[in-house]
């Protein structure tokens, strides 16, 4: 069985290179849906900015960290930027206190 605890886990050590703190905790992962049966898991997600240089290398690094999860045989990883992604409101507060937002 595949869980949303494996998920975060897998995705922690995935981290911006320009900003050096992990996808998760700047609130970049928005969502995800597994499916069981065909032990899938869809990863909805944003980058920091549209133009982000680095999203290919990004959305290949969270495809490639969800690829090793034990029973995960297919991943998908959708991009989006409904909402726009706002530091303030979506990374956590370890995250804020590092991007210096008070």
């Amino acid at each position: 069985m595949i869980s949303f605890k494996q998920i975060g886990l897998a995705l922690q050590p995935v981290f911006d290179p320009e900003i050096h703190i992990s996808i998760v905790d700047l609130g970049l992962v928005y969502g995800a849906q597994i499916d069981q049966e065909n032990e899938s898991v869809k990863v909805t997600m944003s980058l920091t900015t549209p133009a982000c240089p680095y999203g290919p290398m990004l959305l290949a690094s969270v495809h490639g960290a969800l690829a090793k999860v034990s029973g995960i045989k297919d991943v998908d990883v959708d991009l989006t930027f409904s909402p726009a992604w706002d530091p303030r409101v979506m990374a956590s507060e370890e995250a804020k206190d590092q991007l210096g937002l008070y």
